[in-house]
């Protein structure tokens, strides 16, 4: 009897073993082919500097067939204004929701801008050009640096920051109908483009992160200019080669994140698809994109400087001569600054999304 039993044990001891060793040849295979699959996607993507080995030219470069930087801006704000009938119904919207739910620029902000244009003024009545220059620089590092939106709690800041979103997804929808051959409505932009607005969200999020670095540029460069830091040419020179490789990371990182915001914009993508798709696309062609992106910036800047100057001088022409002008606190020349900020949004959107059109045509 021990005998006959302890046969039954062993035999079920052996088929014990055998399955488990079933289940895991089964689980290994399924681990080798479920990787086999993850590294089949991988493959087809471009993998360039990934690694401490060196990267050749040949690997890398890759031409782009694009127009002009003029051409290009000059392109885009012909675009705008040819259809004007779609975007000058959405310039008023987001300006009439900011000013309901944000609000008009601070009185403080417009005060700065009186002052340096009466200066401006006096110094162009008596022949001196460098004073209007320091207003048109004034006007363009007030734009850059955010100092419209000073003064703006966390919950107005929020709101800016939904209608940038809903102005960029709007924008996107009506140039990619019209480079199709469609003839898209107001309210078909107003009502279908917000769909991937979570996502959008998402890849603004992720464009914040990216540019942790310059943040912590802009705050370690104000604690050295406190401290006296940089006084010493030695400290100098490291901060300055530290602060290089913080700018140079944010510049590599940046390009990928800005396009995914528009690889987002179609329904249906989800933010970590459009981040892989555009990384391939970038490559070989961040810096083309960011000597754009900077020439974009210079060119709204002219914008800024040949529109606004106009009416602030106006306007301060006006509160000099009429008293019933002079009450009315800035209104009119703070909404003014409020439409040309919507309009940059519109026509950076409208830029950059030109081009990445072009690289997604191109051949290469």
């Amino acid at each position: 009897m021990s005998r006959n039993k302890t046969k039954k044990t062993s035999t079920k001891n052996n088929k014990e073993s055998k399955r488990a060793k079933k289940t895991r040849k089964t689980f290994k295979q399924a681990f080798r082919d479920s990787r086999e699959k993850i590294w089949n996607k991988k493959r087809a993507r471009l993998k360039l500097h990934r690694s401490f080995r060196r990267s050749y030219r040949e690997d890398y470069q890759r031409e782009l067939q694009v127009p002009g930087l003029v051409q290009h801006a000059m392109t885009t704000l012909k675009i705008i204004f040819k259809n004007w009938k779609l975007f000058l119904p959405l310039l008023t919207l987001v300006v009439l929701l900011n000013v309901f739910f944000v609000g008009l620029m601070s009185e403080e902000t417009y005060t700065t801008f009186q002052d340096s244009l009466k200066q401006s003024y006096s110094s162009l009545e008596q022949g001196e050009l460098g004073r209007v220059a320091e207003a048109g620089l004034l006007l363009i590092s007030t734009v850059t640096t955010g100092g419209l939106t000073r003064g703006m709690n966390e919950v107005q800041q929020v709101f800016m920051i939904m209608f940038v979103a809903v102005t960029w997804l709007i924008t996107i929808y009506y140039l990619r109908h019209l480079l199709a051959g469609n003839q898209p409505k107001f309210r078909d932009g107003v009502y279908n483009a917000l769909a991937p607005l979570l996502s959008s969200l998402l890849v603004i999020a992720l464009i914040f992160i990216h540019l942790v670095p310059i943040f912590i540029f802009i705050v370690a460069y104000s604690a050295a200019v406190q401290t006296g830091f940089l006084e010493t040419p030695l400290y100098a020179f490291v901060f300055w080669l530290f602060s290089m490789l913080l700018i140079l990371l944010s510049c590599y990182l940046l390009p990928v994140s800005i396009t995914a915001l528009v690889a987002v914009s179609v329904p249906g993508i989800y933010p970590m698809t459009a981040i892989n798709a555009t990384t391939d696309l970038m490559q070989g062609r961040r810096t083309k994109f960011i000597i754009r992106l900077l020439f974009c910036l210079v060119f709204i800047g002219v914008l800024w400087v040949i529109v606004m100057l106009p009416i602030l001088w106006l306007d301060l022409f006006l509160k000099s001569n009429i008293e019933w002008w002079a009450s009315l606190q800035a209104p009119v020349a703070s909404f003014f600054l409020q439409a040309m900020t919507t309009f940059s949004v519109i026509y950076v959107t409208a830029y950059i999304y030109l081009f990445y059109r072009r690289m997604l045509d191109d051949p290469n």
